[in-house]
């Protein structure tokens, strides 16, 4: 089957929630930042797929459970669904480097390669945005155009580069 989806796949801690410096363990540490909602319904209103790709290396840690990584993005799901946005899927890689390698943790595209066979995503028609310069070299492990933007940022601001540039031109 040839792809034919168009995706943005998004980092979470950072760039959809407030980062605190350290790891977000719990719902109640999960506060979506303030333009996101918005940022999100623009692009889903231009057909992309939205799709959380996440290093969530606390829990090789011991800091947290996958039930409580489950448990923060059933919340995030709801909040998107309440406001008529569909995340069409969330994949993390529990692994941490002091722990052991893993090819499913960003830097490493394999996330991001899954979610496209998974729902024929074309990645030339697809951006990958973070907050760490690990986000965008996965992306283009993928084949996906990066958009690097601040920790905490505000996504909003982003979104008329993402819908007017053409994609794989590095926005700048």
């Amino acid at each position: 089957m040839v792809p034919h989806h168009k995706a943005i796949f998004l980092d979470r801690d950072g760039v959809i929630n407030h980062d605190p410096g350290d790891y977000t363990k719990s719902v109640t540490e999960f506060k979506v930042l303030p333009t996101v909602m918005n940022a999100l319904d623009a692009l889903q209103s231009e057909g992309y797929k939205l799709i959380l790709i996440t290093n969530q290396g606390g829990i090789a840690k011991g800091l947290y459970t996958h039930e409580d990584v489950h448990l923060i993005h059933a919340h995030f799901t709801k909040i998107c669904a309440s406001q008529g946005i569909e995340i069409t899927d969330i994949f993390y890689s529990p692994h941490h480097p002091d722990f052991g390698e893993s090819l499913t943790r960003k830097p490493g595209g394999l996330m991001i390669e899954k979610a496209c066979a998974k729902h024929r995503i074309s990645p030339s028609e697809s951006w990958m945005i973070g907050d760490k310069q690990r986000d965008i070299d996965a992306g283009e492990a993928a084949g996906v155009a990066g958009v690097l933007i601040p920790v905490n940022g505000d996504l909003i601001d982003f979104v008329p580069k993402l819908l007017h540039s053409p994609n794989q031109a590095q926005p700048s």
